[in-house]
């Protein structure tokens, strides 16, 4: 079966370095165009296209799929198939009708839970108990396709958006290797998603990690874990910002933001409802830390009694 594949950052690569490794024909990948990245601002390429470059696979990165020209180039490549995980770039479907076998997506929700960007942080900020995959066949609405095969993962009270991402990385690269296999056996059908269960995981903003500690604390706690590693919550104290890498529920309660106790075991920071102990702080300049090394050395800068997000 010709394959092409369409994605760009490291959880496509991961699913890429699957199909590879299954031994499967990849014909051709699509990526997005080469972006600038680092303090020099230097053009860097995907992580789908290093790893396809490795392999000596042609890349092509057009800049839209609308014009007639790259669909054109497309359906030269006579796919069998498109394999399309986190691309970035909108199917028309002038290209969803080129490969023979349509094209499938693999997409990080138990669909039709979460469509749209960030579905795995949303699930998290939620307090969803489950997350997982899902390989669908493609069509014009926003993940709106059939669905051919799920697998699914509890969220435990550990995950960050991080590690379920990685998990769910692992878990899609399998999904897309077996679906692709059982596709060519003729052996998959979809299963139409039901809309009136369906949410939009809205793309994540810096803005939104800013902390309203007037919010209960058990949401705060979620969305802590949710927006871990990027964009990271935040607050302020004292005018300098605080970045929150790791928390956990507290104790006490006050004055939404007021700090009521500091030491080994946390800075605990009054909510709405309850309290937040924050356990991993980052001041500016300075790496992620424990509470307890940060404490030792910055007593007076956390003393109960001051108000966070003033």
């Amino acid at each position: 079966m010709r394959i092409v594949f369409a994605g760009t950052p490291e959880f496509a690569a991961q699913h890429l370095q699957a199909l590879l490794q299954a031994g499967r024909e990849v014909v051709a990948v699509y990526t997005q165009p080469d972006r600038p990245a680092g303090r020099g601002q230097k053009l860097a390429p995907s992580p789908v296209k290093q790893l396809a470059l490795q392999h000596d696979i042609p890349v092509l990165q057009p800049p839209t799929l609308r014009e007639p020209a790259a669909q054109a180039e497309l359906a030269a490549l006579q796919p069998d198939l498109m394999v399309v995980v986190a691309y970035g770039l909108i199917l028309p479907q002038a290209v969803l009708d080129i490969p023979r076998l349509g094209c499938i997506n693999s997409h990080a929700s138990l669909l039709p839970r979460w469509r749209g960007a960030a579905p795995i942080q949303r699930a998290i900020e939620a307090g969803d108990r489950e997350s997982g995959v899902t390989v669908m066949q493609m069509e014009a609405g926003l993940d709106t396709g059939p669905m051919l095969l799920k697998v699914g993962t509890p969220i435990s009270a550990e995950d960050t958006g991080g590690s379920l991402h990685d998990r769910l990385a692992v878990l899609g690269s399998q999904a897309v290797v077996e679906a692709v296999g059982r596709l060519a056996a003729g052996e998959l059908r979809g299963e139409v998603q039901d809309d009136s269960l369906a949410t939009y995981a809205h793309k994540l903003s810096k803005d939104e990690a800013r902390i309203d500690w007037t919010r209960p604390a058990l949401e705060l706690e979620l969305l802590v874990r949710a927006f871990h590693p990027w964009p990271i919550c935040h607050s302020t104290l004292a005018g300098e910002t605080l970045k929150l890498h790791a928390a956990r529920l507290g104790e006490g309660q006050g004055e939404p933001g007021l700090i009521l106790a500091a030491g080994k075991e946390g800075l605990t920071v009054a909510c709405g409802e309850g309290a937040l102990t924050l356990t991993r702080l980052q001041l500016p300049g300075g790496k992620p830390l424990d509470f307890a090394d940060l404490y030792n050395s910055r007593r007076e800068q956390f003393a109960p009694g001051l108000v966070l997000g003033r």
